[in-house]
């Protein structure tokens, strides 16, 4: 598995760099006018999903433990510099969710009252490529609903079990019983508790961070210097400077998922008549993932001296739980905990429906009577996925991230010049 997904990711670098410096060239940088990416938040929609709401929905999956524990396997494996080249490959990289927000918006499809997109669809409608948009779509269900909605269930139970002396089967069992009493409301049920989630638990971590990051202000400039110095040293790691740039990438991609495709079904759930807009509004949520929530995550994990630590079975929630817990006494392991709930959560009924979309593409026909049968499989995997071993699900998951980056950027290249060209329209209106 470590051989393929160095091959995999290898390819998927060169894409999603490629990519991302050819739209920001050919688009001129749209990623760095942050006064215009923030008027985009007015936003209308023909249905009740405003484009707000769907930004929410991608936040909630985006912000995931990977902005947690993630973020702590970075630094522990690839160094300090990982997280500078995390922001690097961000700023050139979240061009990548321009396009494919555009994409999905562009080549939505009606479902009832609402609307469904994403790759498969404009893989199939706009490069018409209908096996190539099956595979993407059997893929993702794959990726989310096997694999990232796992994760998030793993590392809800392992955070709360070290605390507390509760059965690992237990906490599954609660984690699957709440994801399920959302999940069966549907897009609108999926979308209402979103869009109260994300403020609600973005204000809260940055509030906590904020207060251990100011009052160890002092130490600010030695860590951003020791960043910037590490991500260009060549003993960095283990392997050197190539160990902390791969890893930086694999933490930029992951905690951002720009060039997956994944932001774009949460998008193309709004009826938007701006798609320009909204595809642009995705870039600020990108930023907000990486630039606050990941950033603030590394400097509290590098004001502790998390080198001292040793783990034979590696999930990285341990070393931000280490990294509170120093700065915070017992607080900072209850507040991790509630944190660990709301970022996971959020992501298991985002995640959720990112397979739904899917299943529907495929089976158009018969969506109906295999969208509950999604809803019971995954009520079963919440369960599985809290007793599991993390460094199964997490190698798996690198594999599979991988293949979509390559198979949606391979697709987004070859739909550049109307990328470009409806771009370039939309400035002359």
């Amino acid at each position: 598995m470590e051989i393929v997904a160095d091959i995999l990711w290898s390819i998927a670098t060169v894409c999603l760099l490629g990519g991302g410096l050819y739209f920001s060239c050919r688009l001129k940088f749209p990623q760095l006018h942050l006064l215009k990416l923030f008027k985009t938040c007015n936003g209308k929609s023909k249905n009740t999903i405003s484009p707000l709401a769907s930004l929410s929905m991608s936040l909630a999956a985006r912000i995931g433990v990977g902005s947690l524990a993630g973020i702590a396997i970075a630094i522990y494996i690839g160094g300090p510099g990982s997280i500078f080249w995390m922001w690097i490959i961000t700023i050139f990289t979240s061009i990548n969710a321009y396009c494919e927000s555009y994409l999905g918006a562009k080549y939505q499809e009606k479902d009832g009252d609402e609307y469904k997109g994403g790759p498969a669809y404009y893989i199939d409608k706009g490069l018409k490529k209908k096996s190539l948009a099956k595979t993407y779509a059997v893929l993702i269900i794959i990726a989310y609903v096997f694999g990232f909605m796992t994760i998030q269930a793993n590392t809800i139970t392992k955070s709360i079990s070290e605390y507390l002396p509760i059965p690992h089967i237990l906490i599954g069992l609660s984690i699957a019983l709440l994801s399920g009493m959302i999940i069966v409301k549907g897009l609108n049920g999926i979308v209402h508790i979103t869009s109260k989630m994300v403020p609600i638990m973005g204000i809260g971590y940055l509030s906590v961070a904020l207060f251990v990051i100011f009052r160890n202000f002092e130490q600010l400039p030695d860590i951003f210097q020791l960043i910037v110095s590490s991500a260009f040293d060549t003993k960095a790691a283990s392997t050197g400077i190539l160990t902390t740039f791969i890893i930086g990438l694999q933490r930029g991609i992951f905690s951002t998922e720009a060039g997956l495709g994944s932001g774009s079904i949460a998008s193309s759930t709004s009826g938007v008549t701006d798609k320009v807009g909204l595809g642009l509004l995705q870039i600020l949520g990108i930023y907000f993932t990486t630039f606050i929530i990941c950033t603030s995550t590394a400097i509290l994990i590098l004001l502790s001296d998390y080198q001292t630590l040793f783990f034979t079975n590696l999930n990285g929630i341990e070393i931000t739980q280490y990294a509170l817990t120093k700065e915070l006494g017992q607080f900072g392991n209850i507040f991790l905990i509630l944190s660990i709930f709301f970022f996971a959560f959020s992501t298991i009924i985002a995640g959720y429906y990112y397979g739904e979309s899917n299943v529907k593409y495929l089976f158009k026909n018969n969506s109906s009577k295999l969208v509950p049968i999604l809803k019971i499989v995954t009520i079963l995997l919440l369960i599985i996925g809290s007793i599991i071993s993390p460094t199964i699900l997490w190698k798996t998951i690198d594999i599979l991230v991988a293949l979509l980056a390559i198979i949606n950027m391979y697709c987004m290249m070859k739909m550049r010049k109307e990328i470009v060209f409806d771009y370039q329209k939309s400035l002359s209106k």
